[in-house]
């Protein structure tokens, strides 16, 4: 039986057994992208992760937040992300094929002008054991990759594995 949560932000607790540490939870695997699907490799790696060490997992969609106040006022931060701007349903499926093989699983979209400060935060939050960071490179400018790969290298409070050779 597959146990898929979609949450739009964090912010209450994640998991009904409490957190890293306080009840046996084991901490969580965060398999990171930026508004792209995440590489074949990335995948397998944080689904392997996750079935290895018995840690649910966390498939962290993270969007850049444009300027649109008067949007994000009236609708909503999702609505200020167009559908050609995300790759949802890539990450969605994803995020599927981890709760079909049993892993408890969640899909977080999280808006935020700063989308990898918020992945830092993210994982500090939910005390994450690994952070897979695995945009598709063929969706995602190198630059913006490599830029992103090194910042999250340098502060991620937790193991990091990135795929690719930047």
């Amino acid at each position: 039986m597959s146990q898929l949560t979609v949450r739009r932000s964090p912010g209450q607790g994640v998991w009904t057994g409490g957190r890293s540490g306080s009840g046996g939870t084991r901490p969580p695997v965060v398999l990171g992208t930026l508004s792209v699907r995440v590489s074949a490799g990335a995948e397998r790696m944080a689904i392997e992760s996750a079935l290895e060490t018995g840690s649910p997992l966390i498939v962290a969609n993270m969007l850049k937040l444009p300027p649109y106040p008067t949007t994000i006022m009236l609708l909503g931060p999702g609505a200020a992300t167009l559908p050609h701007e995300e790759d949802l349903e890539a990450v969605r499926a994803t995020a599927n094929r981890a709760a079909e093989l049993g892993l408890k699983t969640q899909l977080l979209r999280v808006s935020s002008p700063r989308p990898v400060q918020a992945l830092i935060e993210l994982l500090s939050e939910q005390r994450a054991g690994l952070l897979v960071f695995g945009p598709d490179p063929t969706r995602i400018g190198a630059r913006k990759l490599r830029k992103a790969a090194k910042r999250l290298s340098e502060k991620a409070p937790c193991l990091v594995w990135i795929q690719g050779a930047f």
